[in-house]
């Protein structure tokens, strides 16, 4: 039934639909029954062509060519077509089972095969596998480049604000100088990061029967290397081999990629915060758009509501995502059927987060340094200064220079420049060094930030 997004429980499915469309392919239950269908044809093809097991040699080229189209060209009514077997039935796997022997009925060599389908196996064999696929796939053909996308972004920031110098705050506290470019290459470098063990995780697979030991396929075929053949059956679907498992694949290398997801919209959400703070100060300004409102009474606000936006969802997305890395790895004995339902909202997860990253890189795109600004708040901490002056007095051998400084400016207002030159002026230093520090400024004083920021790319 197609129901009104207006009328949708999950905003996913309503209101930001179009914003996660690229997730439906891997995560919709129409996904889910596809890639079943595609592990049971490419299971059938590799038992039928077990001589010794099935009296064949081999399938036809032509069947092999009726299979490859019923995975490849697998239709929402053919979904709708599962879905009636299952209603009968009460089970979702063997409904697929039961719509492929249906369809392929025509076929006497297939006819004579059928009960190949589903051949020795337990249901988790299917679902596993089809699992890896969807979040293989989709990590590497949506969330990856929309990740890309944002790193993009702040790299092309960070490099153009390399010079732009900014106050920095820690505990909230005036604090050395950094460059808005600086604090970008940042996040460029911890996104890398995250990415690239994201990138690296494997995920695992098995299609080793009920309790994982190959019973029946034992008992069918007693002296094959079925192990062997299960292994190259995985790798072939371009996951990883578990030879070691109960009725279900324990989802610890899921687990370890819902875990690296959530790093990394952690590192997104101290990003988003941050930007958020530097939009309020002034730092930055936004794009605006001639129709667009940012208060329903006060006409002049430009809120900052992407990075806002972005910052929940990826508060939502990580609940679930730390609930499927806790969870999915345990099961009670042999199996139990608490993963079944948890694991259809791995697409919720990420949904969220891919509606985080679009947030994110949509806010991103509006940013506008305001270098005036930033160059106020340096105009009025020129107390910052006393870490450099301290420092320099440190190297000549000056008793005390930090307890000086301390005393000549924590907690003091009113500090300038002529208060710090009339300090330096009387400092036991070569008069270079002393020259060097009355030219310095806070604007001046932002150590290698620059360079690094420039180089982020490298």
């Amino acid at each position: 039934m197609d129901i009104p997004t207006l009328l949708s429980l999950s905003p996913l499915d309503g209101r930001y639909q179009q914003k996660v469309a690229a997730l439906r392919p891997f995560f919709s239950e129409y996904a889910l029954i596809r890639h079943r269908i595609h592990v049971e044809i490419e299971w059938f093809k590799a038992v039928a062509n077990i001589p010794v097991l099935t009296g064949v040699s081999s399938l036809s080229a032509s069947v092999i060519a009726q299979l490859n189209q019923l995975s490849e060209n697998f239709s929402i009514a053919d979904a709708e077509a599962v879905k009636a077997i299952e209603a009968r039935t009460n089970h979702d796997v063997k409904a697929v089972e039961y719509w492929l022997k249906e369809k392929l009925a025509g076929d006497q060599e297939i006819v004579a095969l059928s009960e190949f389908i589903h051949f020795a196996c337990t249901s988790e064999d299917i679902n596993n596998l089809s699992h890896g696929l969807m979040l293989k796939h989709s990590r590497d053909q949506v969330m990856l480049p929309a990740l890309d996308d944002i790193i993009k972004q702040l790299t092309t920031l960070a490099r153009e604000l390399a010079d732009v110098p900014m106050l920095a705050r820690t505990h909230g506290q005036a604090a050395t100088p950094t460059t808005m470019g600086k604090e970008m290459a940042n996040f460029v470098y911890r996104l890398r990061q995250g990415r690239e063990c994201l990138a690296a995780i494997t995920i695992s697979g098995k299609i080793n029967g009920a309790v994982g030991n190959y019973n029946a396929h034992m008992i069918a075929l007693p002296e094959f290397d079925w192990e062997t053949f299960a292994r190259s059956f995985v790798e072939k679907l371009g996951i990883t081999f578990n030879p070691y498992t109960i009725q279900i694949e324990p989802h610890d290398t899921m687990a370890e990629l819902f875990d690296a997801y959530a790093r990394i919209n952690t590192i997104l959400l101290d990003l988003n915060r941050d930007i958020w703070g530097y939009v309020s100060l002034g730092y930055f300004r936004q794009k605006t758009k001639a129709d667009e409102v940012g208060s329903s009474t006060m006409p002049h606000k430009v809120n900052p509501i992407d990075f806002e936006n972005s910052e929940g969802n990826l508060g939502i997305a990580n609940a679930l995502l730390r609930h499927l890395s806790e969870k999915l790895p345990i099961s009670r004995w042999q199996r139990d059927l608490t993963d079944s339902t948890v694991l259809r909202n791995m697409g919720v997860a990420l949904g969220h987060t891919l509606l985080a990253y679009d947030s994110c890189l949509k806010g991103l795109g509006k940013l506008q340094a305001d270098p005036m600004r930033l160059s106020e708040d340096l105009q009025h901490a020129w107390e910052v200064l006393a870490e450099p002056i301290q420092t320099v007095m440190r190297r000549y051998g000056i008793v005390n220079p930090y307890e000086q400084l301390k005393a000549l400016t924590r907690g003091k207002t009113g500090i300038d420049r002529s208060t710090l030159q009339q300090f330096i002026e009387q400092l036991d230093i070569p008069v270079a060094e002393r020259e060097r520090l009355l030219q310095l400024t806070p604007a001046s004083y932002i150590g290698l930030a620059a360079h690094l920021a420039k180089n982020i790319s490298n």
